[in-house]
């Protein structure tokens, strides 16, 4: 009898356990269900709300537009400014196997050395990527010193073309070991140039400063270059960016002598030269390259700020026509957005909008320009 009663008490302790189980297992795939359920709605929330804001920040995207500015997929990020007629009809001309409209393109720009050097380098770009009619302008012409300062400028673009515009932990050995072999040449290609030159032309120095840069040469040797550079011309304002990027802690040297070569150059400059430019690319290049300073607040430094408001009265007493404005304007623009002086900046937006390849932009994405400008746009415009 005892044992017919143990037994069933078993049974209906087994049935217990199982039915037991039954419920845990009903009551997790109801909560399997609900969660499920409770991240359905989720996703479909969180869907709701990025289709919102893609919503809000297409229509605000648009108001910014019709008021005038250039859509985002249509910026051009090649160039700092529109591309000159005469440019355009220059390049299609030698694309086409006309060096003597190249030659002729380089020789109209007479001793203005910055238009010299940009014409140089907007040949040379061309010229890297098929440089058949520069071979024919050479071969017609060896002895021609622009053809031989084009066929440098070249050489130092297809170098560069090698080791990309990445940094130094995203490129590889064999790309530092072509990019060092090219500048050599390069560098021959230069010394060339600067031989058969007219010789109070700087532009084949100044052709000679990304060699230096990319082969490292000692302080002392750039020193020599940038003598030889500065004593035909000490003002032309492509030297004096390029020089910086040496200065730079980047390439060979540091935050403080990039900041002082910059000052430097900004205190030698008369208003309207331009050169206040240096000091804000020189901050510029030390707050990206240090992650600890915070745009917001460093572009805010009382030193910061009255290199700003030096640029500022140096723009205002620069020539109107003097293409070489937009390149201080990108850089007001971006430092004026930072500091919040938004009624100041969309003055500069305006001017630049369309064309952004010049510094800040050519660091970031395209995105980055148009978050700043349509900030600023939206800041001043009432209802918008």
């Amino acid at each position: 009898m005892i044992g017919l009663y143990i037994l069933g008490a078993m049974l209906l302790f087994g049935a217990f356990k199982i039915l037991r189980g039954m419920y845990y297992i009903r009551k997790a795939k109801r909560l399997e269900a609900e969660v499920a359920a409770l991240e359905g709605r989720t996703v479909a929330s969180n869907s709701r709300t990025a289709a919102a804001k893609a919503g809000k920040k297409a229509r605000e995207a648009a108001a910014v537009v019709a008021l005038g500015f250039v859509p985002e997929e249509d910026l051009d990020t090649d160039n700092a400014r529109p591309v000159p007629p005469e440019r355009k009809a220059a390049l299609d001309a030698v694309r086409a196997g006309d060096w003597e409209a190249g030659a002729a393109y380089v020789e109209a720009c007479g001793t203005d050395w910055e238009e010299r050097w940009q014409r140089v380098r907007a040949l040379a770009e061309v010229a890297a990527e098929d440089d058949a009619w520069l071979l024919a302008w050479r071969t017609a012409r060896p002895a021609d010193p622009t053809a031989a300062l084009v066929n440098a400028d070249t050489s130092i673009a297809v170098a560069w073309n090698v080791r990309g515009s990445l940094t130094a932990e995203h490129t590889t050995r064999e790309q530092f070991r072509i990019f060092h072999e090219l500048l050599v040449k390069a560098q021959a290609d230069a010394h060339e140039a600067q031989r058969l030159a007219d010789p109070a032309d700087p532009v084949p120095y100044m052709v000679e400063q990304p060699v230096a840069q990319g082969l490292g040469y000692p302080h002392e040797q750039y020193g020599e270059l940038w003598a030889q550079i500065t004593r035909r011309d000490p003002k032309v304002l492509t030297a004096h960016t390029s020089a910086l990027q040496y200065w730079c802690a980047k390439w060979r040297g540091s935050h403080e002598l990039a900041l002082a070569f910059a000052r430097e150059s900004a205190a030698s400059g008369k208003p309207g030269e331009l050169l206040s430019l240096l000091p804000l690319a020189a901050y510029f290049e030390q707050q990206v390259s240090e992650s600890d300073l915070r745009p917001e607040t460093f572009y805010k430094e009382p030193e910061v700020v009255a290199a700003v408001e030096a640029a500022l009265g140096d723009l205002a007493a620069a020539d109107p026509d003097d293409w070489r404005t937009v390149r201080l304007r990108h850089l007001l623009a971006y430092f004026l957005f930072w500091q919040d002086r938004e009624a100041e900046a969309v003055e500069h937006f305006r001017a630049i909008d369309g064309c952004i390849g010049a510094l800040p932009w050519s660091y970031a994405p395209r995105s980055a320009y148009v978050y700043a400008r349509d900030w600023t746009v939206r800041k001043v415009t009432p209802g918008l």
